[in-house]
């Protein structure tokens, strides 16, 4: 798509066992967190998104007009803005996608 970069965003917890030990409130913060993913899915922005199994990590692959775009979806991120998980932003290109 011309005009398009894509991004892949990494959150990771600041706890370890996050999955087993998360609080009430950090629920509710990982809820807002998937409602917010949902929007940007309807929106057209965000390409996939999912958790590591154990709770290690989770992964967003998006695509934006820019990196401040994607920067600013990435920090706007309720479990980013909330300071429960850290991110990470990379370039990304996807190559292949099972349609």
């Amino acid at each position: 798509m011309a005009g398009k970069l894509q991004f892949i965003y990494i959150i990771r917890p600041f706890k370890e066992n996050f999955v087993q030990t998360a609080t009430e409130s950090e629920n509710e913060i990982m809820g807002h967190h998937f409602n917010y993913l949902q929007s940007m899915l309807s929106d057209g922005k965000l390409i996939m998104a999912g958790p590591e199994t154990t709770g290690k990590f989770g992964l967003c692959v998006i695509e934006t007009g820019s990196e401040q775009e994607a920067r600013d979806i990435m920090e706007n991120d309720p479990a980013v803005k909330s300071g429960i998980v850290s991110a990470e932003l990379y370039p990304y290109r996807v190559s292949l996608i099972r349609s």
